[in-house]
């Protein structure tokens, strides 16, 4: 596979990277350009899918971005490690086996730092489960044109959480929101290393 990959450490704008991600994919789609993985933060922001409601925003003062990917609303902020991807499907055309790719890929990076996670059919994401308490850790907001799957993931690592208490994340009431600092306290420095590796890898099935 050629797959460019990119790592930026300042926060980026987050309508450079989504025009980015569209250009790449319109030089995919011509077989100009290489498929691209590129991880990287925003600074707060709210961004909606495209199945969102009005009444899963709790707080009107927030600045919200509608976007062309699917699912509700989401925060990004500083300590949550998103990875954009641009990807070509035309060979193998299978989206629910592309998503299942995206899950397994960051189960496994998890189970090496000891945390147990799980995805869910009926609630997409990776999830973590303490006593009777289910916790989104991941979210995974994707949009597949011509046949190349763009946008992506991300793991909340030490981000605050209460800037999820102005949404109704993922638009999912019954279930609430959690970070890797807050179920272990563990070294996540190579976290990012790990998820690209056992991405590629997984592409490759």
């Amino acid at each position: 596979m050629n797959i460019d990959i990119k790592k930026s450490i300042k926060p980026i704008n987050y309508f450079d990277a989504i025009n980015l991600l569209e250009k790449r994919l319109e030089g995919l789609y011509k077989n100009k350009d290489k498929e691209l993985i590129w991880t990287l933060e925003h600074n707060e922001i709210f961004t909606a899918g495209t199945s969102y409601k009005e009444n899963e925003i709790l707080d009107n003062s927030i600045n919200l971005i509608k976007t062309n990917r699917g699912g509700k609303i989401t925060c990004h902020a500083p300590g949550q490690l998103i990875c954009y991807f641009v990807l070509d499907l035309r060979k193998k055309k299978d989206i629910r086996r592309f998503i299942s790719c995206i899950e397994k890929t960051i189960i496994e990076t998890l189970k090496d730092y000891k945390i147990e996670t799980f995805s869910d059919k009926d609630n997409i994401g990776i999830w973590y489960k303490k006593n009777d308490t289910i916790n989104k850790v991941a979210a995974i907001g994707v949009r597949v044109k011509k046949w190349i799957a763009y946008h992506g993931f991300s793991i909340n690592i030490n981000n605050s959480l209460d800037h999820y208490k102005k949404i109704v994340p993922c638009g999912i009431k019954d279930k609430g929101v959690t970070n890797l600092i807050g179920i272990a306290d563990n070294d996540y420095s190579n976290l990012e290393n790990l998820l690209i590796e056992k991405f590629i890898s997984n592409l490759k099935i």
